[in-house]
């Protein structure tokens, strides 16, 4: 029992809520913990179970995914809950301020079920579900919005050169494989520097290190020019 990763759904929708409950239910290795009809119960419940991971959809009644995506990511009682938003449209706004507000990946409603499930371990294991092909797109967000930096000096302070380069790497769209070629590392070492960097910087994973690299100045946006 102790094993198992425990899951909370947090969905208006009656039928989709109980059908996905019902589901997380039967998958060998899980267990719903129970369901949240809008954003404040899913923050209430988060707190109150802890689960592993909180299935999050974005548009609910009241307080949205979003909100209570931030409200649980910066509560140090729910330092171990992660969350997965639950979108219909994978160019959604909204994934990008959920991104910024701590999840740690999203998902289209209408994934496959087994995608569905591994999308929840990869989660649970404290990896982020943000493909670099994912990445990528998110980049282009932050090229888009073009937001101003806040200064690498404080959050960035204490990662080495060499992490800067491997963060840099990461903002860019990179696998742990891509940044060992490109750095002439191998792949152990990769990924040992993308540890240190969540150790160090308080990311929860790959999806804030990428945030954090834009909103730091580390990287910049490139902005293309709108043709007249």
């Amino acid at each position: 029992m102790g094993d198992e990763i425990r899951v909370l759904v947090a969905e208006d929708q009656t039928l989709l809520r109980t059908t996905l409950r019902a589901f997380v239910d039967v998958a060998p290795g899980m267990v719903c913990v129970d369901g949240a009809a809008d954003g404040a119960e899913a923050v209430r419940l988060s707190a109150a179970e802890l689960p592993d991971v909180v299935l999050m959809d974005i548009r609910m009644p009241g307080l949205d995914g979003i909100e209570a995506t931030r409200r649980i990511t910066t509560d140090p009682a729910c330092a171990s809950v992660r969350v997965l938003i639950l979108t219909t449209f994978d160019l959604d706004e909204y994934v990008y301020a959920a991104l910024r507000a701590g999840a740690s990946g999203f998902l289209l409603k209408d994934t496959p079920a087994q995608d569905l499930l591994a999308a929840i371990r990869v989660v649970a294991a404290g990896d982020a579900l943000l493909a670099p092909s994912v990445t990528r797109r998110l980049i282009a967000e932050f090229a888009r919005r073009a937001e101003p930096a806040v200064g690498p000096a404080r959050t960035l302070l204490g990662v080495t050169a060499r992490e800067r380069e491997v963060l840099t790497l990461v903002a860019r769209g990179l696998s742990n494989d891509e940044i060992a070629a490109r750095l002439y590392l191998s792949p152990a070492t990769a990924r040992t520097h993308v540890s240190r960097l969540l150790s160090k910087t308080g990311a929860r994973d790959r999806a804030q290190l990428v945030i954090l690299a834009y909103e730091t100045g580390l990287v910049r946006p490139r902005v293309v020019p709108e043709v007249p």
